[in-house]
């Protein structure tokens, strides 16, 4: 096997492992799940399971990843030394894999959302709109070419290594979703009346909180981060054995952060000042926003032109940022499993997720029959991977480390040998047994309905 590559710089690692969590979770998630559950108050909770949940999390697959050196499936066998804990490797691959087949179909619409805001097409009335989503996602053929090209684009990158790809295209990606976001905020907070999307996102009202929201933060926290589809644990492998583990889970936990905030104050102010509620739900993007912006910048037509543009660019860019990491999951798997080039694994997990893509894509809008347990193939793959396959995963990645791994491991990752966080090791070891698996458990039985 060849010398494994590793990420070049400091500000590589934070990018293109904050690239992995950032995505259409944090821009597209976040601010309908904000609206759904009362603004401002569920803001502080979800920057609450960060903290506690979160950043814990992110450093137990940073351990598992580092100190083994490689991809997800052999670091947990190594550390588990043949026990049945690899299993929790396997099914960090097998989830990120499913989830960037049909991630790369929502991935897919915004690129021709993108096309569409450029061309002109999405300009019109409510129903207009309305229709021309309706109309396109039932396409037997234009979504599902799209999910593949944004497929293809992905291995483009991957194809080129760690940090030849992977890292030089976070650093110019991620750079540019932040200025995008930054000027889309600007734009949606000059608005008439936006003052008001402004307070319902910062000024909480603690009369909505109750265990419901409680939960919905601890999810969308959980999901936003990553966790659970050994996105971490693959690229903590490239980490040097310099970097420290505490300091970059902060730093990547915060840029995470920034851009849900940003992206609520990019959303909620254009939709308060056309009188649209905030609780539009997953809709919000595809089929109200178009009209929030034609209607919020109805007096310089030119304006709403640009900012559907910009916004629509944003999310192509913060897709490519996730389905980056998900496709380089797989590529590691195969090249060190099968001793393969990075080309021919790279075009293994292409080809395989292209598939998925193409028979989500129609499941959900020519082929509709294409069902499992009653939901189209797409919900099915979504629900199966949101709903049990990346609570397990975190739960057992926390467990594994927490309970399992020796402690003279834990602590040498942890504090670089000793050298530091010496302060901070005894309150990650009680949080990442006891906090973060009750957590994440409370998660799990919510997403099934029993609380």
């Amino acid at each position: 096997m060849s010398e494994r590559d590793n990420f070049g710089s400091k500000l590589g690692i934070v990018l293109a492992t904050a690239g992995s969590a950032v995505g259409l979770g944090n821009v597209w998630r976040f601010p309908y799940m904000t609206g759904q559950n009362g603004g401002a108050a569920f803001l502080l909770l979800y920057i609450l399971c960060i903290l506690l949940l979160g950043i814990p999390g992110m450093i137990s697959e940073f351990i598992v990843g580092r100190h083994a050196q490689a991809n997800a499936a052999y670091a947990y066998d190594k550390l588990s030394r043949g026990r049945p804990w690899r299993l929790v490797g396997y099914l960090g691959i097998f989830s990120a894999s499913v989830i960037l087949g049909f991630y790369a179909v929502v991935a897919g619409w915004c690129c021709q959302y993108l096309y569409a805001a450029i061309s002109g097409e999405v300009s019109g009335d409510a129903d207009y709109v309305r229709n021309y989503f309706a109309t396109f996602s039932s396409n037997a053929w234009q979504p599902a070419l799209w999910g593949v090209a944004f497929i293809v684009l992905t291995h483009v990158i991957v194809v080129k290594g760690v940090r030849l790809g992977i890292e030089r295209a976070s650093k110019w990606l991620m750079p540019i979703l932040f200025v995008l976001l930054l000027i889309l905020v600007v734009a949606s907070c000059s608005l008439p009346g936006s003052i008001n999307g402004i307070r319902f996102l910062l000024m909480p009202d603690f009369s909505k909180l109750n265990s419901h929201v409680l939960l919905e933060a601890l999810g969308q926290a959980f999901f936003s981060l990553s966790l659970g589809t050994a996105c971490l644990c693959t690229y903590a492998s490239y980490f040097s054995r310099q970097t420290n583990l505490l300091q970059s889970a902060g730093q990547i936990a915060v840029l995470d952060t920034l851009v849900a905030l940003l992206s609520g104050l990019m959303i909620f102010p254009a939709a308060f000042s056309v009188g649209v509620s905030p609780d539009c739900g997953p809709s919000l993007i595809f089929i109200t926003l178009p009209n929030v912006f034609q209607q919020a910048f109805s007096m310089m037509p030119l304006v709403g032109y640009l900012v559907c543009i910009l916004f629509y660019a944003l999310l192509v860019f913060a897709a490519l940022t996730s389905t980056i990491s998900m496709h380089e999951i797989g590529t590691a798997f195969f090249t060190e499993k099968f001793n393969l080039k990075r080309r021919y694994s790279a075009w293994i997990v292409t080809t395989a997720t292209a598939i998925l893509c193409v028979f989500c894509s129609l499941s959900v809008g020519a082929y509709p029959d294409l069902q499992v347990l009653g939901m189209s193939l797409m919900d099915f793959c979504d629900q199966m991977t949101a709903n049990f396959m990346l609570p397990l995963g975190g739960m057992l990645a926390c467990l594994f480390v927490g309970w399992y791994v020796p402690k003279k491991t834990v602590h040498a990752e942890f504090t670089n040998e000793g050298s530091t966080n010496q302060r901070f090791y005894h309150v990650y070891l009680f949080v990442v047994r006891y906090v973060c698996p009750t957590g994440i458990l409370l998660v799990f039985l919510h997403q099934l309905g029993v609380l």
